[in-house]
């Protein structure tokens, strides 16, 4: 009895075996994708003008070449006079610095001096 059943399991998964595979493959068409690719093929574009850049590009043009500066035509007289003219010295305006204490300047030497001064000892507290 056990060697029936075997042999028969071993039948049915031969017969199985032999319906899941299959030698030629099945060919089947899809409609919609033939469909698709025929019109894509069939597409042609219109074609595009010659002056169908006009709005969207503009047109080269070289920029002007600088021009040379001028030189005076009496030049050594303009040097002549601009070597006596005598400079103007601006005049030393004293302002005054108003700071939040009164009796501080603010110099340079107070501010080195500050620096230069030891840093306050800390109270341990208890």
């Amino acid at each position: 009895m056990l060697k029936h059943a075997a042999s028969a399991i071993s039948q049915a998964s031969r017969v199985r075996g032999a319906r899941l595979i299959s030698a030629s493959a099945v060919s089947r068409k899809d409609l919609v994708q033939d469909l698709y690719l025929r019109e894509l093929k069939a597409y042609k574009p219109p074609p595009q003008a010659k002056d169908a850049h006009v709005g969207a590009v503009k047109s080269y043009s070289a920029p002007s070449p600088p021009k040379p500066p001028a030189v005076p035509a009496d030049l050594a007289a303009e040097l002549s006079k601009y070597d006596a003219e005598e400079p103007d010295l601006a005049e030393s305006v004293t302002t005054t610095v108003t700071s939040a204490e009164e009796g501080t300047s603010g110099g340079a030497k107070e501010f080195l001096a500050f620096l230069e001064q030891d840093l306050p000892k800390r109270e341990a507290h208890h």
